[in-house]
């Protein structure tokens, strides 16, 4: 084997000239060439990685040799006597000053290059060329300067090993001063080693030594030899952790106090407190009752314990949990008992005050007077109107007969306006005329010449007597040819109303609506009639009312006929209309037209509702939106408990009997109608048609068009959809066409009582009524094998059918009832048996006949009943 060594090894350079940074090659590369057997070789490149000299340990013996080292033999001198001089200067200098300084000088002092740079006097002079050095001992020069190192070494781990004497000395005497002041503690006096002025010496002791931060390298084994300490009282504890640079600036390093210690201080002087409660006077508070609370809220109210409420409450004889609901009058008792101040209050109180104060008589101004025209149907009160108004709405009502509500004003000739509601006359609108009459100043009652005083009319008189309004008669259709005013005159004597022509306070005019004769003399007598009533309201304040009806109308929602009676109602007013609240967001009159306020005595169409109230409800401006709101969350929450207790079915045994007594037949109705007035006729009408047989059960009724829902409703029930004026959405109507629904539609109340009166009346179970068909006398009785009895018989009365039902009669007794099993003629069987015939008669599953015994023969009819039927079977009985 022969090796290559390639060229000497060369310095890696960075720059030129003066000053560069050049890096000297540590690794040498070479060519090694291996010979094998068979003449084979080969070539390997081998790098040889030169090994880094060692630097010693500053400070170190190794490093002060080498240095001396350094010094003695570079360019093959030694040290000159100068120089030798200077450095044991140096070291002597250190060794003096380390005993007052902190550990970190002794490195310094170790530092053999420190002389050089700590004395820039003393550099050019050692750098400057020196003259031919004297010939000195080289071995004796490092073994002085290695002495004088290792004395200076000797007085540093002197002058630690004092110190750490001195600090264990000065901490047995503060050990022993804590527990002197502990036992005098133990012993209830004051100890006087325990003074700050006895502590200072000690604790600033403590902070010097805390400061130098302890031994040197010379004393690592005195932490093992030094007893543990225990800390005093008043002694502050040890910084823990490391020291950061902002504590270290703040020289705040002290212990801070940990959040757990202050929350368990702040409970020991909570609890300090609670034990000397007792003793104080206990503060009395005026506490807020509702009408029912729970017991956790009565204590908090009271700011007592929850458990001292229900001891409280056991006393009494309640049992009650911390969450149990208890009444004004347990709550007001425990209340008292505790000392406080009881102040009751009720969830109606939500609308004291609503309604604002009374009006003073300055602010009064003459307001219109309201009329309200009544009578009965088709006596031509629309049509009056109508003339009045030089409108047509007659003419728009379906069936011609009004159905609605309806609220005019118009300004007569002298300037003067005139408010007037025109109400139904049919039966069904009861609560619409009473509702007309209980709004209005002035009712004009109109009959018609040619058929007198009707139904109608009559509960138009009562309604106007209980609203304690005057009246006026109208006598209308004058212009007809059997037309006899007289009469009508004549017979309002029976219902205590005396026309002027008679001696009497009420005035009667004669009009005619088609040719619009006397409307004038009707006009002045109202104008008359409100001249004597002095009507006044204040307009300057928020306004108040009532809602003549309510309906759903498509693009403008929710829309309510309202009669301002009191104040101005303007746009953006915030109101309170029955169970509903709303902003108004526009007001259009009885003409179509958007107007920005209405007076006293005005009907205005208000747009803006959340909801859709009851017609009759009572429309109130409040003054904000969560007034509002409070006040119609509470009024609807009445609602749905009324509504909860009337629907509830009872128990099963209850409904179990029902059936059992035929009460249980009912007929479920969805009903939607256009405006909440028809509703409301409806509604009682259907009331009128229940009987204790069958009854209809309006599972939901509403103003608005059937949707989805409403179909579901009824599928679910098997009930039948009813739409009086309104119409179903188009899924709705996908969604019955699939399911087999029937939806109903009507436009006039007549139709839609009939038809619900048919269903009612289909649904009843007809009535079994017996005819008899004759009689027939056993003559002799016959034993047939396989048939049994027969009895031999002669028709005496009437006729004898095959399958009719029979009694056998003994001594005039009936002793059996059931059916004719066979009836022969001889061998034949016979459909019928006539007079003076006889016959062969054997008996359904009965075998104890006799001669001498009597057959009645009879027939069992179904015969369909009435509600009226019904309805006096029950009266009766």
């Amino acid at each position: 084997m022969s090796s290559t060594n390639e060229q000497d090894r060369k310095k890696l350079s960075l720059g030129s000239g003066k000053g560069k940074l050049s890096l000297g090659k540590t690794v040498e590369t070479g060519q090694v060439k291996q010979s094998f057997s068979h003449g084979r070789s080969k070539t390997v490149q081998v790098e040889v990685r030169r090994r880094r000299p060692s630097q010693p340990v500053p400070g170190s013996r190794e490093a002060a040799i080498a240095a001396a080292k350094a010094g003695g033999g570079k360019g093959g001198r030694e040290l000159t006597a100068e120089e030798r001089e200077a450095r044991a200067r140096v070291l002597e200098q250190a060794a003096s000053r380390r005993p007052e300084e902190q550990p970190e000088a002794v490195t310094e002092a170790k530092a053999p290059t420190a002389p050089a740079a700590e004395s820039p006097a003393e550099a050019p002079e050692a750098a400057a060329p020196e003259p031919a050095p004297e010939p000195v001992d080289r071995r004796q020069a490092e073994l002085d300067e290695l002495r004088k190192i290792e004395d200076a070494e000797a007085a540093v781990k002197a002058a630690e090993a004092a110190r750490l004497a001195e600090e264990e000395a000065a901490r047995q005497a503060k050990a022993a001063a804590e527990r002197a002041t502990a036992r005098l503690d133990r012993e209830g006096t004051a100890p006087a080693a325990a003074s700050p002025a006895a502590r200072a010496p000690i604790d600033s002791e403590d902070d010097d030594r805390r400061r130098r931060g302890g031994g040197g390298g010379g004393a690592k084994e005195a932490p093992s030899k030094r007893p543990a300490r225990t800390r005093g009282a008043g002694e502050p504890r040890r910084r823990q952790g490391k020291l950061t640079i902002s504590d270290a600036l703040s020289g705040d390093s002290g212990r801070v106090r940990s959040l757990a210690s202050v929350r368990r201080a702040r409970e020991r002087e909570r609890q300090r407190g609670r034990d000397n409660q007792g003793d104080a006077v206990k503060q009395s508070r005026d506490v807020i009752v509702p009408e029912t609370i729970t017991v956790q809220e009565l204590a908090n109210r009271m700011a007592e314990r929850g458990g001292e409420v229900i001891k409280s409450l056991m006393k009494m004889g309640v049992m009650a949990t911390i969450n149990q609901i208890i009444d004004a009058d347990t709550a007001e008792l425990v209340a008292q008992e505790f000392g406080h101040k009881v102040r009751r209050v009720a969830e109606s109180d939500v609308e004291l005050g609503m309604t604002g104060d009374e009006d003073k008589d300055v602010d009064l101004r003459p307001r219109p007077p309201v009329v309200t025209v009544m009578g009965h149907v088709d006596h031509g009160k629309t049509s009056l109107l109508d003339a009045i108004r030089q409108a047509d709405v007659a003419s728009g009502e379906a069936g011609g007969i009004t159905q609605h509500i309806g609220a005019y004003q118009i300004e007569v000739p002298s300037g003067d306006k005139i408010t007037f509601i025109d109400t139904p006359g049919h039966e069904a609108f009861t609560e619409m005329r009473a509702r007309g009459a209980n709004v209005t100043d002035i009712v004009v009652l109109v009959v018609a010449a040619d058929d007198g005083i009707m139904a109608q009319t009559v509960e138009a008189i009562r309604h106007a007597r209980a609203a304690k309004v005057p009246v006026i008669v109208a006598v209308n259709k004058i212009d007809k040819p059997d037309a006899d005013p007289q009469r009508v005159r004549t017979e309002l004597l029976q219902h205590e109303i005396v026309v002027e022509d008679m001696g009497g306070d009420v005035q009667a005019i004669d009009v005619s609506a088609l040719t619009k004769q006397g409307l004038d003399t009707l006009l002045e007598a109202i104008a008359l009639q409100a001249e004597v009533l002095e009507l006044k309201a204040n307009p300057d304040r928020a306004a108040t009312g009532v809602v003549i009806e309510a309906k759903v109308e498509r693009g403008r929602g929710s829309v309510a006929t309202v009669l301002v009676q009191r104040g101005t109602l303007r746009t953006g007013d915030v109101f309170v209309a029955g169970a509903e609240w709303g902003r108004v967001r526009a007001l259009v009159n009885d003409r179509g037209e958007q107007a920005e306020s209405a007076g006293p005595s005005e009907p205005i169409e208000v747009l803006g509702l959340q909801g859709t109230p009851t017609a009759g409800d009572d429309f109130v401006v409040v003054e904000n939106e969560s007034r509002a709101r409070e006040i119609a969350d509470y009024r609807q929450r009445l609602l749905r408990e009324k509504s909860a207790t009337a629907g509830a079915r009872g128990t099963v045994e209850q409904m179990l009997s029902a059936i059992k007594s035929g009460e249980a037949e009912e007929l479920p109705l969805v009903i939607k109608t256009d405006v909440h007035g028809s509703l409301e006729a409806i509604r009682a009408t259907l009331e009128k048609l229940e009987t204790s047989v069958v009854k209809p059960r309006i599972l939901h009724a509403a103003v608005g068009g059937i949707s989805e829902s409403d179909v579901s409703l009824a599928g679910a029930s098997g009930g039948i959809i009813v739409g009086f004026n309104v119409r179903a959405n188009p899924q709705a109507r996908e969604m019955a066409r699939r399911d087999g629904m029937e939806i109903r539609y009507y436009s006039i109340i007549y139709d839609l009582i009939d038809d619900v009166k048919a269903l009612l009346t289909g649904m009843l179970a007809p009535e079994l009524k017996e005819e008899f068909l004759g009689y027939a006398e056993i003559r002799q009785v016959f034993n047939i094998t396989k048939v049994g009895k027969v009895a031999g018989c002669m028709v005496t009365d009437g006729v004898i059918k095959r399958g009719c039902k029979v009694r056998l009669l003994r001594d005039n007794v009936v002793i059996h009832e059931g059916s004719l099993k066979t009836l022969k003629r001889f061998k034949d069987e016979v459909r019928e048996v006539r007079e003076s015939y006889e016959c062969g008669m054997a008996f359904e599953n009965y075998d104890d006949i006799r001669e001498g015994d009597q057959i009645e023969c009879f027939e069992l009819k179904e015969v369909a009943r009435t509600l009226e039927q019904v309805q006096q079977e029950a009266s009766a009985g």
